[in-house]
């Protein structure tokens, strides 16, 4: 994968996940209180760094392992269909 490509997705699926997962513990943790989007901003602005550094360099990892997943997963069922 392209340096650029890999970059620009990274970036964007650690954003919309962080995003999804801290609105997500913060309304299990707060519910809906009046705190509620300071809560969620603080933790989203505070995990997307890190989620995008891990999405980055463990991306090409778990691209190869998926791949290997699924080319173990054709070989023991040859008649199906996906």
């Amino acid at each position: 994968m392209p340096f650029k490509l890999r970059l620009v997705h990274s970036a964007l699926m650690s954003f919309v996940l962080c995003l999804l997962m801290t609105c997500w513990v913060t309304f299990i943790n707060l519910g809906t209180s009046t705190s509620f989007i300071a809560h969620w901003l603080t933790a989203f602005s505070l995990s997307w760094p890190a989620a995008f550094v891990t999405a980055f360099f463990t991306g090409p990892f778990i691209l190869r392992l998926a791949q290997q997943l699924i080319a173990t997963n054709c070989k023991e069922t040859p008649n199906a269909d996906s």
